[in-house]
């Protein structure tokens, strides 16, 4: 009774949708500028695009026995879901990729779809995501910070073969461009030569080698820098930088919120930010026969929320997606013209080389072990002796 109660007063808030004012004013959503006066209605098509991820009940419980659904708890959850789904669509879609109701879609689309679909076999998943918390210290059912959400992304996409993502996340507001060169470029490989022959097996796998049997090219790039940006409120002298993120063509915008309460940034108009809200509960959906998704439920089709951004809680997390190489060191440029040119206060800083007081950077890898990804491995000494418990666990 006390979980539909807080459902009932989440839907009573979600219900409050404005349209947007009349102003000439431009609005950025995720890297591109639209005009309310000459092509509201593209500006809103490109909204209603994003895949919408929100609270779902009635889904297998989580671990078994554990909750079927996630009213009330899984925001931060569906918001990273959500930033991730983007990196997603610009990487199998392109970032102008378009979605309209009831036309057919590329098979990818679909497939980004079942990534996130609210079953345990699925790499993105609800299960996935809160089992993989359990490692970063929290319960299942318990809520997450947009550092936390990060850091889990980070571990499943080391079990996700098809995309093949990077994702990098920042330590101490500082971003250093070696180690994500390393991280992109290089193939897997271990800290030492014991598992060098295992890496290189797997490396070989699905992805294009070179003559002596290493990946070649660039792994495309999540990039997510967890900050704060201020002590009980957002500090006034990060909002230029802060706005100015969802400018770059790599955005991905942010996740943040209130207290307990997370939303899904994806633009702003003046002074507003524009959100998705995840505080709407659906009911379950699971993939047809023939692979595709009932996607309705999965995209807003009505005007987006916005909140003033000194109601911003000051714990985000910024998101960017590079493709190519290309697109990383446009962001650096970007980030040393716009974010980096104030002496005082930056919000995060974009060094050259790994800092020598740091733990050496190794690229994390994919345990070598049969599961999913819902446990997580601490390092790879302990793998023989949990080999039976993931055996046991795995899909």
């Amino acid at each position: 009774s006390v979980l539909s109660r807080y459902e009932n007063q989440i839907t009573i808030l979600s219900d409050y949708l404005e349209e947007f004012p009349e102003t000439d004013e431009p609005v950025w959503i995720l890297g591109r500028q639209h005009h309310l006066h000459t092509d509201k209605s593209k500006l809103l098509l490109d909204i209603s695009a994003r895949l919408w991820f929100t609270y779902r009940r009635k889904f297998s419980p989580i671990g078994g026995t554990g909750p079927s659904s996630d009213a009330g708890w899984g925001c931060m959850l569906r918001c990273g879901q959500m930033m991730l789904a983007q990196a997603l669509i610009c990487r199998h879609l392109g970032r102008d990729w378009q979605w309209e109701k009831h036309k057919q879609q590329p098979e990818e689309y679909h497939r980004i779809l079942r990534c996130f679909l609210d079953r345990k076999d699925c790499c993105y998943s609800i299960h996935q995501m809160a089992q993989m918390g359990v490692g970063e210290g929290k319960s299942i059912g318990e809520w997450f910070g947009p550092n936390t959400v990060a850091q889990v992304l980070k571990k499943l996409a080391l079990f996700d073969e098809w995309n093949s993502l990077a994702v990098y996340v920042s330590m101490d507001n500082t971003v250093v461009i070696e180690d994500i060169k390393k991280m992109c470029w290089s193939p897997p490989q271990g800290s030492s030569s014991a598992h060098s022959s295992a890496h290189l097996h797997r490396s070989a796998l699905g992805r294009n080698k070179n003559s002596a049997g290493f990946c070649t090219g660039w792994k495309p790039l999540l990039l997510m820098i967890p900050l704060r940006l201020g002590i009980n409120h957002i500090n006034p002298v990060y909002i230029d930088a802060f706005k100015e993120c969802f400018k770059m063509p790599q955005s991905l915008g942010a996740l943040g919120g209130k207290p307990n309460n997370a939303y899904y940034f994806i633009g702003f108009l003046g002074n507003e930010l524009i959100y998705l809200d995840p505080h709407t509960t659906q009911s379950f959906v699971d993939s047809e026969e023939n692979g595709t998704v009932d996607d309705q439920s999965f995209h807003c089709q009505q005007a987006p929320h916005r909140m003033k951004i000194m109601n911003l809680d000051p714990s985000v997390a910024l998101g960017f997606f590079c493709k190519e190489e290309c697109d990383f060191d446009n962001w650096c440029s970007l980030v040393q013209k716009e974010i980096l040119k104030q002496q005082s206060l930056r919000m995060f800083e974009l060094v050259q080389k790994h800092p020598p007081h740091w733990p050496p950077f190794i690229p994390p890898t994919k345990p070598e072990v049969t599961t999913t990804g819902a446990e997580l491995i601490e390092s790879t000494d302990k793998l023989f002796e949990l080999e039976e418990e993931f055996e046991i666990l795995s899909v």
